[in-house]
């Protein structure tokens, strides 16, 4: 990675004196109440990221730093801890530099992102940390970035500001490439989509569930999956495009393929071919309504060395939410469906799902940077696979969570 890093490190020179460092973060104390089995996290297939049962738990504690140079170049480290009686542990989720520059007379800004960062993809996690405000809880969709996906390379972005010549909105590309994202979809298979606030830390390997092909076509797999490994030193790359239109709204339109060779593995980490396109909007209605949603469809292969599928999933989910807004309250109410739909023979490894969720959330502003939040989730679902664990196909979760969130 270290020839990533020459293009930005060469915009910081001697005679750069000044530097300016802020720090940011957020304290999510949590009391959940959960009605499902044991979760994903530790290799269930439980959609939740706690187990059945109470637990006080501090579910994010999350910390983002910055040091900003005056020649439009930062540098920016994210890192989060859990302490939820499930998987506690504490690390790095992001950590990049960015450079930015001021927009020109034609109102175009361009920025760049060198370092291990999220993809831009989720209209939720937008507050501190990859946090999200108005729910506890992410979408299916975006529950799954946080767990498979993150970006190590390099991002370009192009912003054409409508202001400077009359238009009423601005205009966004960006493009990325990127490596050490070979494995993703991997547990997207394993365990189905899943609606989780926690984010895999870059040191951490996620459990494999157990499955009939473990002991078969898949013994070779290890029993933990690296979703951050580069198996092939191909670069995947992003492509997306957003237009907004100040104080109103936006919409957006991207493309992923992290470009793995999926008949090649090291020492239990295969290549996963993983592609989707997504979509997404967000917008104000009258009477202090908020409409915003997304639909992301795709397709991962997992192959033998002679090329034929032992995983080949196409997946898909989708939310709409509806958000009302009057200070200090906010209410959320979100509907989601999604899919896994496997496509191979492979014995003992069935990923077929079909599910619906959906969410409930108030939250309450005490002071200027302390929130209180409740949320419940209703989540049913049909997997096949649950029968080798002796769970049923059909399964109706349920979670009730009370947290004091305070940002500073």
């Amino acid at each position: 990675m270290k020839h990533y890093w020459l293009p930005l490190m060469a915009l910081v020179s001697p005679s750069v004196q000044a530097v300016e460092a802020d720090l940011a973060g957020i304290l999510d104390l949590r009391y959940s109440v959960t009605d499902s089995i044991d979760s994903y996290v530790n290799g269930g297939l439980g959609k939740f990221r706690y187990n059945d049962g109470d637990q006080l738990s501090i579910a994010q504690a999350g910390l983002a730093g910055k040091l900003e140079w005056d020649n439009n170049l930062s540098l920016h480290a994210v890192a989060n801890g859990y302490l939820d009686g499930v998987e506690d542990d504490l690390g790095l989720t992001e950590i990049y530099l960015k450079y930015r520059t001021l927009p020109s007379q034609s109102g175009l800004r361009q920025g760049l992102r060198l370092g291990i960062f999220y993809p831009a993809i989720s209209l939720e996690n937008n507050a501190t940390a990859w946090s999200t405000p108005n729910t506890l809880t992410p979408s299916t969709m975006n529950s799954w970035v946080g767990e498979e996906l993150r970006s190590t390379g390099l991002e370009y972005t192009a912003e054409w500001l409508g202001r400077f010549t009359g238009r009423s909105y601005d205009l966004k590309l960006q493009s990325s490439v990127f490596v050490h994202n070979d494995p993703a979809g991997a547990e997207l298979s394993w365990h189905g989509w899943m609606q989780s606030s926690r984010q895999t830390l870059l040191h951490e390997k996620l459990p494999v569930q157990n499955m009939p092909a473990r002991q078969g076509v898949l013994s070779q797999q290890a029993a933990a999956s690296d979703p951050f490994h580069e198996e092939d030193d191909r670069p995947g790359y992003t492509l997306s495009g957003e237009v907004k239109f100040p104080r109103k709204g936006l919409v957006q339109l991207g493309w992923f393929d992290n470009r793995a060779i999926p008949y090649e593995q090291t020492n239990g980490q295969y290549g996963w071919r993983t592609r989707f396109g997504w979509a997404g909007f967000r917008w104000k209605l009258p009477g202090r309504f908020s409409l915003s949603g997304q639909v992301m469809q795709g397709n991962t292969l997992m192959q033998k060395p002679s090329r034929e599928a032992v995983v080949d999933n196409d997946y898909r989910s989708g939310w709409l939410a509806l958000s009302w807004s009057a200070k200090p309250h906010r209410i959320t109410g979100r509907v989601e469906e999604f899919s896994v739909t496997d496509n191979d023979q492979t014995w003992g490894d069935n990923n077929d799902e079909y599910g619906k969720a959906f969410t409930l959330a108030y939250r309450y502003q005490l002071q200027k940077n302390w929130f209180l939040l409740s949320e419940f989730n209703w989540l049913q679902s049909t997997r096949g696979g649950r029968v080798y664990e002796n769970q049923p196909v059909d399964l109706v979760e349920r979670q009730l969570q009370f947290a004091s969130r305070y940002y500073f």
